[in-house]
């Protein structure tokens, strides 16, 4: 809005003197061309971009300074409505100085790798990593590849890596394959790089990386900014992400799951959740203290969940506590006022459904339990006993990559009304305001 009222001054100011005009009009073209320079710029180009506009301007009010007076008034109105519109242009696409000092204190600034290797899964995601020429990009970029053939123990290689002086590992592929290198990571103390080139990719996204670039999660092993995250334990074993036990990881088990998952979830549920059901052979500590015998669902995660699904995302991997989610059915066997409550976003109003954040959990049984471990199918001897690995791991991020999660970002919908108000202002709200 401000340009055109600083072009329609103009205009409006030499409707009388057509020479003035027409020479004034590059000028005028030149003063917009180095204003977007100046707005979209950075370093010694928006240093050139300033100096250009400044010359354009004094050029404008050189031309109309002999002219009439009212030529000369529209031509400061024009000059004054085009520098506004560099101040607005630069505030609404920058970010916010508040944000910025955010990432600042929560990620230390990082030179490039020295040795920096990743390890890739090319059929993971479908062949996510070989569509986006990963091998070549490394290559390019001095990462040295690790491909990693069927069979091949992706911990092992992880490990050869570090023992050849690797200073960063990367993983890409998906999330089981990532804790294992986080695993590996976190017990030599080297940094570890994440590459979204899984399927789901649920570490990428809550680490607030883009899961659609592949390639650009590649810049972790340039100048980086790195942080320390928790890590989860089961019995020895860690994971990344969570540990589902009863409903999901039966569906897990089914060969099918993987090639058709939402046609498999569906044809399962009614089976496991119908009339003459029984709950899985699960004992554990409720949030109260008391003991619960039997479940249909638990989930133990590596940091509490903001929301329950549909919109599984954490907002922070630093908070040192397990998210623990379990269910229970109704003796009615009525699952559907289960799913009407998740639907709603409230699965809390179902008196079956329990949510809590402790920083130890276990679960016993009377036999092997299947659980499905950052979405690979395992079987666990019991108790399952979980904990926190507090900040063990380093993690790598782009300069470039927004660093939140979806939950950190919208965690109600307050926040969200007020972000959409600033973003409506010119200001994308940075996360942890």
């Amino acid at each position: 809005m401000a340009i055109a009222v600083g072009i329609a001054a103009l205009v409006l100011g030499f409707d009388s003197e057509l020479i003035r005009l027409v020479a004034s009009a590059p000028l005028v073209a030149l003063a917009l061309f180095a204003l977007w320079y100046a707005s979209t710029r950075v370093g010694w180009l928006r240093s050139v971009a300033m100096v250009v506009g400044t010359v354009a301007a004094a050029g404008i009010i050189f031309v109309t300074a002999s002219g009439e007076r009212t030529s000369l008034i529209a031509a400061i109105v024009g000059i004054a409505s085009l520098v506004v519109a560099a101040a607005l242009g630069r505030w609404a696409l920058g970010r916010d100085v508040r944000s910025l000092r955010a990432e600042a204190t929560a990620g230390i600034p990082k030179p490039p790798a020295a040795h920096p290797v990743l390890l890739i899964n090319p059929r993971s995601g479908g062949g996510k990593a070989e569509r986006a020429g990963l091998v070549g990009a490394c290559t390019e970029r001095g990462i040295e590849p690790v491909v990693v053939a069927p069979g091949e123990d992706v911990a092992s290689l992880a490990l050869a890596a570090i023992e050849r002086g690797a200073d960063a590992i990367g993983m890409a592929g998906g999330d089981g394959s990532q804790g294992l290198v986080a695993s590996v990571a976190a017990d030599h103390d080297v940094a570890l790089v994440v590459v979204p080139a899984g399927t789901r990719n649920h570490l990428a996204q809550d680490l607030g990386l883009d899961r659609d670039d592949v390639v650009g999660a590649l810049d972790a092993f340039g100048e980086a900014v790195e942080r320390r995250i928790d890590l989860g334990d089961v019995n020895g074993r860690v994971f990344v992400n969570n540990v589902s036990l009863g409903l999901y990881a039966s569906m897990v088990r089914s060969p099918e799951y993987r090639d058709a998952k939402v046609d498999t979830t569906l044809s399962t549920l009614p089976s496991m959740l119908g009339r003459g059901s029984t709950r899985f052979d699960l004992s554990f500590l409720g949030p109260d203290g008391s003991r619960h015998d039997g479940a249909d669902l638990v989930q133990v995660s590596n940091n509490p969940y903001e929301s329950t699904p549909p919109m599984p995302s954490r907002p922070r991997l630093d908070t040192h506590t397990l998210g623990v989610i379990a269910l229970a059915i109704d003796d009615d066997r009525k699952p559907v006022r289960f799913l009407s409550a998740l639907a709603k976003g409230h699965p809390e109003r179902y008196p079956g459904f329990a949510a809590w954040s402790p920083e130890t959990f276990e679960v016993s049984s009377s036999k092997a339990v299947d659980v499905g471990l950052d979405g690979e199918s395992l079987v666990i001897e019991p108790p399952l006993s979980f904990s926190i690995r507090r900040e063990s791991l380093r993690v790598r991020l782009p300069r470039h990559a927004i660093g939140e999660s979806p939950a950190r970002l919208v965690m109600k919908p307050r926040v969200a009304a007020r972000a959409l108000w600033d973003v409506a202002r010119g200001r994308p709200r940075g996360v942890g305001e």
